[in-house]
């Protein structure tokens, strides 16, 4: 490494820049000069409160066409109730305005609490994600451990942009493009971890780290857990052949021991039961420096052992033939492990990021979900694994001093028989989740996100409305509907809900079913209004006016002032609406990688979809023991599959029909929404160009 020049010198010598950050370097100049005209040096703006009225006119219209008439007459006369000159929606109304002006963001810790900290369900499958990495293949224990310290050397390679806030700012792609996104997730994704409790779990941020601490991972193999420290004593970061070495020292440690104490079975159990095994164990004082140590590492390694064909899914009869793992093998791995006979206790569930990589290959994440939205993990992950690839052929091999290191630490517990009965009742539980999880991965190839647009269609749309047309062909009837909707042109914004069963979105699915005697013609123009409805109200969402946000802040401004809940809050119907049967959200990767999730409902489905150029995969959860027999995460992917070529068919039967956007969706936004925005400073002559 270069150093600096004598000062009786003329000549300067430049230090070398830090490969990570010329990498990161190109991606922002890249940024920059497609966004020239937004002000990045100012302050985001506030996410707004909606106005009441505007609020609940939508309730309304999305109450509509997922209950009966009788229901509905009496949510509406309830909402008229609610709303009246100088009733109650205007007192609470009054209340959260005032409550906004001194928050930097009135609605992010009570989402977090109604979302993710209060939810008492076990965080694999119900709340962890599980994402998987391009499909690879390992040869022998070698290969593995090699990647694995690949990994790691790439996350701390570029865990220095994120300790040094310079990540390079988002920005929006499509309505007010360039606007700045709020950058904040990142930050959290190395330092946090969510600890469980008996009333409601604690998110623990880590953001103010003393430099001086020593940085480390968590590697967990057959069932036990190491400190591996990564940083040399000189702060810089350990060789990738000193970190393969000591990965090599765990496996041969941890393979070495024949019956462990299978301690991170624990974090999969509800969060309650979780919650008083933590603090018996925190009883012993080396457990709680145990638990400690976990909490403050940087991230979790799983060093997993190898899972064979025959959990591939039923339909996938040649690959299992062939000895392949599908993809429902692979993502099932990265959502619980594949149960208490496999890898269901090599994990730590409550540690934000959790890289998991299997001696047969398959590699993933699974990441707790209270800190970050899928979107922001897959952007840095995405970054990381294309930064590895690209150092591959420019990081300089080191002799390694594997001598000098001292082993990493095994982390012993001290188990007392009440512990002991806590881990056989998690390695039960998992069990149970892992035999109740239907979980299908439809590979969709007719076409992807660039034909909606080619007759004017936003590909989201388009999507979210074959989603309700599958429904509908399964069941007959359309359910409550989640797609996230992201905030993050605010400070500190996170997620609305756009809700996708709408009034139109029920016309065109009876008309394309056939209850509805209809043409080929009336069927597109309803699916044009379909998308318009699903469009606009996904734009008035993101510009934050969204519904569902707005009514959390009602209720819990009711909670706070008023000691009780209005009728509009214990109306049964709001609760039904909020029990969302179908949990949908788009996660675009520029690989080949999977995102998948459970429902969130015992009676309902998740799907997670990824919009490619010339494909579509979505992944499709649903529960084995719900009691309506048409529930079927197969049943559905097949459904899913016709309305896609229904739709295609439609289409195709008249083009030019189907290219006509007879409502310009934008004039329909009030101004006032669209003002929001522009608290960022932008130049006029920036917005006219957009």
């Amino acid at each position: 490494e270069a150093s600096a020049a004598p000062a009786a010198s003329k000549t300067r010598v430049r230090m070398p820049v830090h490969p990570v950050k010329e990498f990161v370097r190109r991606i922002s100049s890249k940024d920059l000069d497609e966004y020239p005209n937004w002000d990045l040096s100012r302050p985001l703006p506030k996410l707004p409160v909606p106005d009441l009225h505007a609020t609940l006119t939508m309730y309304l219209k999305l109450v509509e066409p997922v209950v009966s008439e009788e229901k509905y007459a009496n949510t509406a006369r309830i909402v008229q109730e609610f709303i009246r000159p100088g009733g109650v929606g205007e007192q609470l109304q009054k209340q959260l305005v005032e409550t906004a002006k001194t928050k930097d963001n009135w609605v992010s810790d009570w989402w977090l609490d109604d979302m993710y900290l209060c939810n008492p369900l076990p965080l694999p499958v119900n709340s962890n994600p599980g994402l998987v990495f391009p499909r690879t293949s390992f040869e022998s224990e070698r290969e593995q451990l090699r990647f694995a310290a690949q990994l790691i050397t790439g996350i701390f390679d570029y865990k220095t942009i994120l300790d040094d806030r310079n990540l390079p700012v988002e920005r929006v792609r499509h309505h007010r493009k360039g606007q700045p996104l709020c950058m904040e997730q990142y930050y959290r994704l190395f330092s946090s971890y969510r600890r469980p409790g008996t009333e409601k779990d604690q998110q623990i941020l880590n953001m103010n780290r003393d430099p001086f601490d020593p940085e480390y991972v968590i590697v967990a193999c057959n069932d036990q857990f190491y400190v591996m420290n990564v940083m040399t004593s000189g702060k810089e970061l350990l060789s990738e052949e000193d970190i393969y070495n000591q990965l090599r020292r765990i496996s041969k440690d941890a393979n070495s021991c024949s019956n462990p104490p299978r301690l991170g079975v624990l974090t999969s159990e509800r969060r309650k039961q979780w919650a008083v095994a933590r603090e018996q164990l925190c009883q012993d004082a080396k457990n709680k420096a145990n638990l400690d140590l976990i909490e403050r590492s940087c991230f979790i390694l799983c060093l997993d052992k190898p899972i064979d064909a025959s959990f591939n899914h039923e339909a996938s009869t040649e690959q299992t033939s062939s000895g392949v793992r599908d993809d429902t093998n692979r993502s099932l791995q990265l959502l619980h492990g594949m149960g208490s006979k496999h890898n269901g206790a090599n994990r730590w569930y409550d540690k934000t990021m959790q890289f998991v990589v299997s001696a047969d290959g398959n590699t993933g994440l699974n990441y707790e979900h209270s800190v970050s939205e899928g979107i922001a993990v897959i952007k840095l992950i995405e970054h990381i694994l294309a930064y590895m690839e690209e150092m591959k052929t420019k990081r300089l091999r080191r002799f390694p001093s594997i001598c000098d290191l001292p082993h990493p630490q095994k982390l012993e517990w001290h188990i007392d028989k009440q512990t002991e009965a806590h881990i056989q009742s998690g390695l039960e539980e998992i069990d149970k989740l892992v035999d109740d999880l239907d979980l299908y991965i439809l590979r969709f190839d007719m076409f992807g996100r660039e034909y909606p647009k080619t007759v004017n269609m936003s590909p989201d749309s388009f999507v979210q409305l074959a989603l309700q047309l599958a429904h509908y062909k399964v069941h007959k009837y359309l359910v409550p509907t989640y797609e996230s909707a992201s905030i993050r042109r605010f400070h500190l914004g996170r997620v609305d809900v756009i809700h996708a069963a709408s009034m139109a979105a029920l016309q065109w699915v009876k008309a394309m079913e056939g209850d509805v005697k209809t043409t080929n013609e009336q069927k597109l123009k309803l699916l044009r209004e379909a998308i318009e409805h699903q469009t606009e109200h996904m734009l008035k969402t993101i510009l934050g006016h969204g519904v569902d946000n707005h009514m959390l802040g009602l209720r819990v401004t009711a909670e706070s002032v008023m000691g009780k809940l209005p009728d509009l809050f214990t109306d049964p119907v709001y609760v039904e609406c909020n029990q969302f049967r179908l949990s949908t959200s788009q996660v675009s990767t520029t690989t080949d990688a999977l995102i998948c999730y459970g429902a969130v409902v015992p009676n309902g489905y998740g799907a997670a979809y990824n919009l490619h150029t010339d494909s579509i995969v979505v992944c499709i959860s649903c529960w084995r023991d719900c009691p309506n027999p048409d529930i079927s995460a197969l049943r559905y992917g097949e459904a899913l599959r016709q309305a896609f070529e229904d739709m295609h068919e439609m289409i195709q039967a008249n083009v030019e029909l189907a290219k006509i956007n007879t409502v310009s969706t934008e004039s329909k936004i009030p101004e006032e929404n669209l003002a929001t925005t522009k608290e960022n400073g932008e130049s006029d002559s920036a917005e006219k160009q957009q």
